[in-house]
C-alpha cells in the first residue's frame, strides 16, 4: 500500500453512542471530509448494514471527484467497522475503532491505500492530506455528537 495513515481522538461520549453515529452510512456526508453523498447499494446477506454490505460514496479529494464502493469486511459494534474498496480509482482499506476511555471513547480511523498513475506519484502528498482529513473527521464527529468546539 502506498499510504497507511491513522488518527485518533478522545470523544467525551460513550463508545455505543459514537459508534452508532459513525457506523451509520447515512451520516457519512455530515462528518467525513469531502464526502458529498453515500448510499447503501448492497445490503448485508442478512439484510441491512453489516458484513457484505456495500456503500457507494462520492467524494472530492485534491480537487478531483472520486466515486468508490466500500464493502464491509468486519462489523462489530460498538468496537469495529472495517471496510475495503471493491470499486474506485485505487485500492483502499478503511478501519474505524471505538474503545472505552475514562473520558468517553478513543475513536480511531486508519486508511490504507495505493494505486497506480496519479495516485502512486502523489502518495506523499496524499498521505499528508489523508492524515489531515481524518483528523478533521474525528474533530467533526466530536462536534456532531457533543455540539461543542
Amino acid at each position: 500500500m502506498a499510504i497507511d495513515v491513522s488518527a485518533q481522538r478522545v470523544i467525551p461520549v460513550p463508545p455505543e453512542q459514537v459508534a452508532a453515529y459513525a457506523m451509520d452510512w447515512r451520516h457519512d456526508d455530515e462528518w467525513t471530509q469531502g464526502i458529498r453523498s453515500a448510499e447503501l447499494t448492497r445490503e448485508a446477506d442478512g439484510g441491512g448494514f453489516g458484513v457484505g454490505a456495500e456503500v457507494t460514496r462520492t467524494a472530492y479529494f485534491l480537487g478531483r471527484r472520486i466515486d468508490y464502493v466500500l464493502r464491509v469486511a468486519a462489523h462489530d459494534p460498538p468496537r469495529l467497522l472495517d471496510m475495503v474498496s471493491v470499486a474506485g480509482p485505487m485500492p483502499m482499506h478503511v478501519t474505524y475503532t471505538f474503545d472505552p476511555h475514562p473520558s468517553g471513547t478513543t475513536a480511531r480511523i486508519r486508511v490504507q491505500g495505493g494505486g497506480g498513475g496519479f495516485y502512486r506519484m502523489a502518495a506523499p502528498l496524499m498521505a499528508r492530506q489523508v492524515r489531515t482529513s481524518i483528523g478533521r473527521d474525528l474533530r467533526d464527529l466530536e462536534l456532531r455528537l457533543t455540539g461543542t468546539k
